[in-house]
């Protein structure tokens, strides 16, 4: 694991140094090590977190002749049968690292190198002789790459902030992501906040050279068809078997691994697999809990590490919005999410003990995990209803139930229900998505002059569409499954997840995001993942071999619901601080009469608008950092009152 950076250009590398700035910013990336090589139009750059081969994985590595040079950020799982395959064909090894086998792969295959590697990673190769750069990312999006071609040149980075060391010209806002962040809470590949800087999607390899430019092409995708037959008990087997060698892959390190703990499905089954199948002791766990009633899920985590004799570090914090948003904002390079501060804090807590841990990402989105993919087949009920019965109606009738309460409140779920009853297919789920948020209905109100005028014309659910058609399935859950697969996941919780474990050089891995396994999940039939309202019904079923039903059974939470109610003082500081006098506003992009409003509803309870207001706040703080040069400490002093 570690932070990568690049640049491609005969100008820029006259300096001898260009590089240092960009591997400056992606320190914590990779604490142990820095390496840089410069050559005749490329020079390449890493910062390393010592994983596999403490001593002889340094990077840059070079193949035997010297002609080609790798950085790579990620593990390659399968590197030792791959190593083994390579030596006997010839190739000659120089270290005992993983990456190194992913240059060889390529003197073997070229592009195609992708083809053959089980893993996370982002990684680039510079062919001295033909002048071209190659650069992929892993199939789910595990690792990231950003990239910018700036006047022909070429400059690419883990983090947006190694860019932006690398050419500060890029800092300007692209207002189109912007408005796909307050439409969805995302931003999807290949957007990022900043108009010049793209990120390589998930599964897609680039070629890029000073006299061809850029390509960038996709090399792997999910199919959904045809479905797995046999018993239900023979596909729980099958899944058993595809996890217990994913995790066993998961686990080659050099250094001690552990895993989280939330008391959830995802980890717990992580755990307990582990426990019984690959492990030899005990695996170190971690929790971080919650001193807030139903939503503390320590004690639940703890009842697995006892059943399985982990040996658990537990803590209780309550975490502080007003202590680290703009060190998440930092962190994250674009807007943050409440899930950040609750992944920094177990991060930082597992880092004080282990080098690596393993997480649960992927679940959800494998087997099935949210209401949206039964609440979407309700629509399609509902809608069978007379469409002037149900806008004038039923809509009616809804209309006079107050807005006040929980956002997961019954109340909302009937108005989401009835908004996406007018709509169908794609444009049914992206609008799932993005109801609690700021749909079309909202850019008369809330977009400013300069706002509209920049993204007339542009469709931020777009993407989700596209995703959704063009999935290699025919039931519309797998459809689903498919654009959060490839869009909601790498772009949201993993993103998070990646920036905030490295912001505490830690190492995590998601086995359920393993391509072997994801594969498989595609295959399972739709009615073993969503069945009437009961989700994930596979990982339920395999979860049974391993744990009581009692804790099987306990309502899904999620570690970041409470902090809107924990927190709920300081979300009004932070409002007041950054939304009464708004910047966004001032400088044209929004309308402070709007943002008024929204806290106005919000503070008097007339309306939850908390979702909406977090969006607004983070847009502001991230604008001010990053658009208007305003540092983290300037926003630490600003919430402070100096």
């Amino acid at each position: 694991m570690c932070g990568i950076a690049g640049i491609v250009s005969k100008t820029r590398l006259q300096n001898q140094s260009a590089l240092q700035p960009m591997l400056d910013a992606l320190r914590l990336r990779g604490p142990d090590d820095e390496g840089s090589y410069y050559g005749t139009g490329a020079a390449l750059g890493q910062r390393r977190l010592s994983i596999i081969d403490l001593e002889g994985g340094h990077q840059p590595i070079s193949n035997e002749d010297g002609t080609l040079w790798l950085v790579c950020n990620g593990e390659i799982y399968n590197y030792q049968s791959l190593r083994e395959d390579l030596i006997k064909r010839g190739h000659r090894f120089t270290t005992h690292s993983d990456s190194e086998v992913i240059l060889h792969l390529y003197e073997e295959k070229g592009e195609h190198c992708v083809d053959d590697l089980r893993g996370m990673f982002a990684f680039a190769i510079w062919d001295n002789n033909k002048q071209n750069l190659f650069a992929a990312r892993d199939r789910l999006g595990q690792k990231p790459l950003y990239y910018a071609v700036c006047n022909g040149d070429l400059l690419f980075a883990s983090e947006i902030k190694g860019l932006l060391a690398g050419d500060a010209s890029l800092s300007e806002m692209d207002e189109k992501a912007f408005d796909q962040y307050l439409t969805l809470r995302i931003i999807a590949s290949p957007r990022s906040m900043f108009r010049g800087i793209r990120k390589l999607p998930p599964a897609h390899s680039m070629t890029f050279s000073l006299t061809s430019g850029l390509s960038v092409s996709r090399y792997w995708d999910l199919y959904f068809e045809p479905k797995l037959t046999g018993s239900e008990d023979q596909i729980v087997d099958q899944l058993e078997e595809e996890l217990i060698e994913a995790l066993k892959l998961h686990m080659v390190s050099d250094v001690p691994v552990g895993a989280f703990l939330s008391g959830g499905m995802d980890s717990t089954l992580v755990v307990s697999m582990l426990m019984r199948h690959v492990m030899q002791e005990p695996i170190q766990t971690f929790t971080i809990g919650l001193p807030y009633g139903k939503y503390n899920e320590a004690p639940a985590a703890r009842r697995v590490a006892e059943e399985y004799g982990t040996q658990h570090h537990e803590q209780i914090l309550t975490p502080s919005l007003l202590e680290t948003l703009p060190d998440l904002v930092w962190h994250l390079d674009e807007p943050s999410d409440p899930l950040s501060v609750c992944t920094f804090l177990i991060a930082r807590m597992a880092r004080q003990h282990v080098k690596v841990a393993l997480g649960g990402d992927g679940g959800d989105e494998l087997f099935g995990g949210y209401d949206r993919y039964y609440g979407h087949k309700y629509a399609g009920y509902y809608a069978m209803v007379p469409e002037i019965i149900r806008r004038f109606g039923i809509g009616s009738i809804l209309n006079l139930i107050p807005d006040g309460g929980w956002y997961k409140s019954k109340a909302h779920q009937l108005k989401w229900l009835h908004a996406l009853s007018f709509l169908n297919g794609a444009r049914r789920y992206s609008r799932s998505l993005g109801y609690f948020y700021f749909g079309p209905d909202w850019r008369g109100k809330l977009y400013g002059d300069r706002m509209n005028e920049a993204v007339n014309g542009f469709e931020p659910e777009a993407v989700i569409w596209e995703s959704y058609n063009s999935a290699k399935a025919s039931s519309s859950v797998d459809r689903m499954l498919n654009a959060d697969s490839f869009i909601r996941l790498p772009d949201h919780p993993v993103m998070i997840s990646d920036r905030m474990t490295m912001a505490n050089s830690l190492e995590v891995r998601s086995p359920l995001m393993d391509h072997k396994v994801a594969e498989f999940a595609a295959k399972i039939p739709v009615h073993m993942k969503v069945r009437g309202r009961s989700l994930r019904y596979v990982q339920r079923r395999l979860l049974e071999r391993y744990l009581p039903k009692s804790v099987l059974e306990r309502p899904k939470q999620g570690f970041s619901s409470a902090l809107p109610y924990m927190l709920s003082e300081e979300y009004k500081v932070l409002f007041s601080v950054f939304l009464e006098d708004a910047q966004l506003a001032s400088d044209g992009y929004l309308k402070q009469s709007a943002i008024n409003e929204l806290l106005s509803q919000h503070v008097s309870g007339k309306k939850d608008n908390g979702n909406r207001l977090w969006l607004l706040l983070n847009s502001e703080a991230w604008y001010r950092m990053h658009i208007k040069g305003q540092g983290r400490e300037d926003l630490h002093d600003v919430i402070s009152g100096k």
